[in-house]
């Protein structure tokens, strides 16, 4: 073996997976895939795959009982620790996940006439030029059109005038618009962004966010899970240090600890 290769050996589940770094140089892409096979593996080993598929399928069970009529999210929710958000930076970051978790998720296409016109084709809310300057940088307007929607996608024209026709107040909601390019698919980005989950820390040491829902099959939960927390540790400074606890429910369902 070359002696500037150094394996470490990453159990998962009852496999064992290999996870090999280079002490010499790498290209910035091959560290990066290393660094987030490293923490995929170490993530793996924290959050059990067999105590994970149990919630799931108690949470989905526990929904089935109740016979709802409406489609429940599922959302992992998170308890942090060791942070204070005064004095620590507050970290933010987006994820796209494999599996689509809200595919009734609203999104609003702000676009150039060709944009409104594809947005209208699939059947996509969106608002041009005129619409956004008649709100005149409204407040009420801007929070109210902030609360109406989930995400908002923006024509390279439009994206550059949003603080001039809005305000500040998407960009305060965490709703800034997404950049959609007219090269692009405008039916793929929207996917893209029904696919996408943030995580952001503010003023408390918990949050909660949509990983998916009780019309998807168990085994696509789990994957959008193990996404998520994965993702979700590299952002922290100390990592699984920083961790209290994860839960994962439905809508109206009882919260269920998996970590």
């Amino acid at each position: 073996m070359n002696p500037d290769e150094y394996r470490r050996r990453f159990v998962v589940g009852s496999e064992c997976r290999e996870f090999t770094s280079h002490a010499g140089r790498l290209a910035s892409w091959q560290l990066h895939r290393l660094i987030y096979l490293g923490f995929t593996y170490m993530i793996l080993c924290k959050l059990q795959t067999d105590a994970l598929k149990e919630a799931i399928t108690q949470v989905v069970a526990d929904a089935k009982e109740k016979n709802r009529k409406s489609t429940e999210t599922v959302e992992l929710q998170i308890g942090l620790k060791n942070y204070d958000p005064q004095k620590d930076k507050r970290f933010s970051g987006s994820v796209k996940l494999p599996h689509v978790p809200r595919p009734k998720m609203r999104v609003c296409m702000l676009g150039d006439a060709q944009h409104v016109g594809e947005a209208e084709k699939i059947g996509l809310d969106s608002m041009d030029v005129e619409a956004l300057k008649k709100m005149n940088k409204n407040k009420k307007l801007v929070k109210r059109l902030a609360k109406k929607y989930h995400a908002f996608l923006a024509s390279e024209a439009i994206i550059k005038q949003i603080p001039r026709l809005l305000g500040p107040g998407l960009n305060k909601a965490g709703k800034f618009p997404t950049l959609v390019s007219h090269q692009e698919s405008l039916e793929a980005k929207v996917n893209e962004t029904k696919a996408t989950i943030k995580f952001q820390l503010k003023k408390v040491l918990c949050m909660g966010v949509a990983v998916g829902n009780l019309s998807m099959e168990e085994k696509q939960i789990q994957q959008n899970i193990q996404m998520s927390v994965n993702f979700l540790v590299s952002l922290l400074k100390k990592n699984w240090q920083n961790v209290r606890c994860l839960y994962i429910k439905s809508t109206m369902g009882k919260p269920v600890r998996v970590f």
